[in-house]
């Protein structure tokens, strides 16, 4: 329901205003004329979800990854019915992550820009600092220098940071009579000259093809203007992947029992090789490891064709099985096999037992693993299939280990603590706890809310929200 609702972008009303009034087309149907198929990866979609910037997701933005003339390619489209394409801080955050996955995985980039630039009220949230908006044209400085190609589509209004990323770009297109580019709009020049000027006259497509050079190509429409954007990549001579296709079998299982597997109660956990028969080709999985450290599952399998090596929690992250786990971790970076890493961590008790011998001996066991896992130089894929609690989420490859994508399960909980392990402990020489449970009862209510997926997917803590049944698609 979320999903149908944000692909609404700023409702019915404003997609009419958009198309009907202002003849432009809605975001998604300029991305339909550009990609060569229907194999597109929207990220992060639910980002700005109920943030206090309106009714709508306030991104502004959609971003995604799909193939045209068979290259891969990162997208970053304004969706000009949201706000105007208005950036507001998660727009920005939204954009930098695109362009980060562009960097790490050697994507061509396009920039289908529409955007009324920086929501000016927000601006010490936008500005200043090194990941606001200025970052995003630092990073297409340096994508040219790693000769990453990327390429633009002036196809709305493009006013003052907004300006920049088309310029910016290797090669421009601009459509006549619905794209500018300005600095400072008409209503600004008005304001500070008292002259009157036409959007065309300051900055429309005659102007920037024919005068001031900051667009490459003239397109009289946005089919035209896609067609060539098709043409300019295909001239960019950056080879497509090889898209060898490989013989694979389907899990002997099948992948809507996800719906029926996915851990609901995390005090327990469920047994993981339930689910990886369920995602692995041919329900095939070569353990390592097989009976010691149990409580975390380590072994190869392929996914649709790719041989990739499984780390999955099993229970506690216990001294053995992160010893296990480092090892594993090392194979896989020897031997360049990518790694699937699906979390489920087992949140830990508040009991005296904790601080035993025992725990001491885990924690350096658990602290080499983090080190493994932070220094394998291979592609990493983190799937939250349940609770991802405390240090347990660092050690599974984790947000701040730089994952290549980090996905969730709707039922995922994200936080340092499962707040039904709380306990009341009463103050020396204090028996009235009334207090100490009216803070704690707030304090569980807060961590609830801030641990559910659509908490963390709304503030772009991940790359999205997957369905269960859709997992070795994505």
């Amino acid at each position: 329901e979320l999903l149908e609702m944000v692909s609404k972008g700023g409702g019915e009303n404003a997609i009419l205003h958009h198309t009907q009034r202002n003849k432009k087309l809605f975001v998604r149907e300029r991305l339909k004329l550009l990609l060569d198929d229907e194999s597109f990866l929207e990220l992060s979609p639910l980002a700005g979800l109920n943030m206090p910037y309106g009714d709508v997701p306030a991104a502004g933005c959609l971003t995604g990854i799909g193939k045209i003339c068979g290259v891969w390619c990162v997208f970053v489209a304004n969706d000009a019915t949201v706000k105007g394409g208005t950036i507001y801080p998660i727009g920005v955050k939204k954009q930098l992550r695109a362009q980060e996955i562009a960097m790490q995985n050697r994507l061509l980039s396009v920039y289908l820009t529409d955007s009324g630039g920086a929501f000016l009220p927000l601006q010490s949230e936008l500005f200043p600092d090194k990941s606001h908006g200025g970052r995003v044209f630092y990073n297409e400085a340096i994508m040219s220098a790693m000769r990453i190609p990327q390429v633009a589509v002036v196809c709305g209004s493009c006013v003052a940071g907004g300006a920049y990323v088309p310029t910016m770009a290797e090669e421009a297109v601009i459509i006549d009579k619905i794209g500018t580019l300005f600095l400072a709009g008409p209503p600004l020049v008005k304001a500070a000259t008292g002259e009157y000027v036409s959007p065309e006259d300051l900055g429309g497509a005659k102007l920037h093809s024919k005068v001031s050079g900051c667009s490459d190509h003239f397109a009289s429409s946005e089919k035209e203007a896609y067609e060539c954007i098709r043409n300019v990549i295909s001239t960019l001579n950056y080879d497509p992947l090889p898209e060898n296709v490989i013989e694979h079998d389907s899990p002997l299982y099948s992948s809507d029992e996800l719906l029926g597997l996915a851990p609901q109660d995390y005090r327990c956990t469920l047994p993981v090789k339930l689910i990886l028969s369920r995602l692995m080709d041919g329900s095939r999985f070569q353990e390592f490891k097989a009976n010691y450290g149990t409580t975390l599952v380590t072994g190869f399998g392929h996914v649709e064709g790719h041989l990739v090596g499984i780390v999955a929690n099993n229970g506690e992250l216990s001294h053995d099985a992160s010893l296990k786990g480092s090892h594993f971790v090392q194979l896989c970076s020897q031997r360049s096999i990518p790694i699937l890493f699906f979390q489920n961590t087992a949140p830990h008790t508040a009991e005296p037992t904790s601080i035993s011998q025992a725990h001491s001996n885990r924690l350096k066991a658990q602290a080499s693993m983090m080190a493994a896992v932070a220094c394998a130089a291979v592609p990493k894929i983190t799937i939250v299939i349940g609770g991802c609690y405390g240090s347990e989420s660092y050690i599974m490859c984790g947000r701040s280990f730089s994952p290549n994508f980090l996905f969730l399960w709707p039922n995922a909980r994200v936080a340092l603590v499962d707040s039904r392990h709380f306990s009341i402990v009463p103050q020396a020489g204090n028996n009235d706890c009334t207090g100490d449970e009216a803070e704690l009862k707030h304090l569980k209510e807060k961590l609830e809310e801030e641990s559910s997926a659509f908490y963390s997917s709304a503030r772009l803590w991940d790359d999205g929200i997957i369905l269960p049944q859709n997992t070795r698609k994505v």
